[in-house]
């Protein structure tokens, strides 16, 4: 009878042993993965306020690399995180007088038709050395802003005449929307590259245009990952959106109040950075 209950004992302290662990088991995988989806929303959120870069070339190499998420899904969260971000980007970039909705809207009709082209063409292509080349390519564009810093003002804008912002407003659009579709990754920088470079924008009111159209590029694109990978981790989606819409926020906020030249410094860095770790991640996988 002793033993019986010396067994029950055992037993029982075995299984409250068990949950314990199970329990801080849990609670440091729940750990690892706000910290993970912070310092990913804060990259993100900060590159999407400063430069107008897409929150999924951030994100989703953290999710994949140490949370383990699947990579078709934690693109989804990304673009999913990217339009809050862009959204509340382009409002405070609106207040502060540097985005013109009406002047981009053929703009971004362009974008999103030709994104669809683009997306059809990439299923042809080898994705990694797309999105390689791609990087290259950011990285001296980076460079550019840096060494050559925009100088357009906004009178040198209102001075461009109605037929010739159309025509470039479609072939711009056009240029981004299918470079989006094919590559995936960077098309917000690449946008602000055509809108300073080809469309002659003024540095703030490009980045507040391509906050404005990428958070419409990424709604459709969120919501079609995750149509053909299925729903993801939803802690995982809520921490990244609400992360990296607080760091867009305050990104926004201070980008508006620098300078053109800092502003185009800042851009470059970004630029340059995150192409570095994309091309390292794709490397590395």
């Amino acid at each position: 009878m002793y033993e019986v209950y010396k067994y029950q004992e055992n037993g029982e302290a075995c299984f409250k042993d068990c949950r314990e662990r199970i329990g801080e088991s849990i609670k440091m995988d729940l750990l690892i993965k706000v910290l993970v989806c912070f310092i990913a929303g804060a990259g993100a959120g900060i590159g999407t306020g400063f430069a107008g870069m897409s929150a999924a070339a951030v994100i989703g190499p953290m999710l994949v690399t140490f949370l383990g998420i699947p990579a078709y899904q934690a693109v989804g969260i990304g673009l999913m995180s990217d339009v809050l971000a862009s959204l509340v980007s382009a409002w405070t970039y609106k207040k502060n007088g540097n985005l013109d909705v009406k002047r981009s809207f053929l703009l971004l009709i362009s974008v999103l038709t030709l994104t669809a082209v683009g997306s059809y063409v990439a299923s042809f292509l080898p994705e990694k050395t797309m999105s390689g080349t791609m990087q290259i390519a950011m990285i001296f564009i980076g460079l550019r802003f840096l060494l050559k810093p925009v100088q357009t003002t906004k009178e040198q804008m209102a001075e461009q005449s109605k037929n010739s912002r159309i025509v470039r407003s479609v072939v711009g659009g056009a240029i981004v929307g299918f470079i989006c579709g094919t590559v995936g990754a960077g098309g917000g920088m690449m946008l602000l590259f055509v809108l300073t470079s080809f469309l002659g924008y003024e540095m703030h009111m490009a980045v507040g245009t391509s906050v404005f159209i990428m958070a419409f590029t990424a709604l459709t694109g969120g919501f079609s990952h995750f149509a053909v990978g299925g729903m993801p981790d939803i802690v995982s989606l809520v921490l990244c959106v609400m992360f990296t819409f607080l760091w867009a926020r305050i990104a926004a906020v201070i980008a508006n109040k620098a300078s053109v030249k800092t502003l185009n410094r800042v851009v470059g860095v970004v630029m340059i950075a995150t192409s570095i770790v994309i091309l390292v991640v794709n490397y590395l996988s």
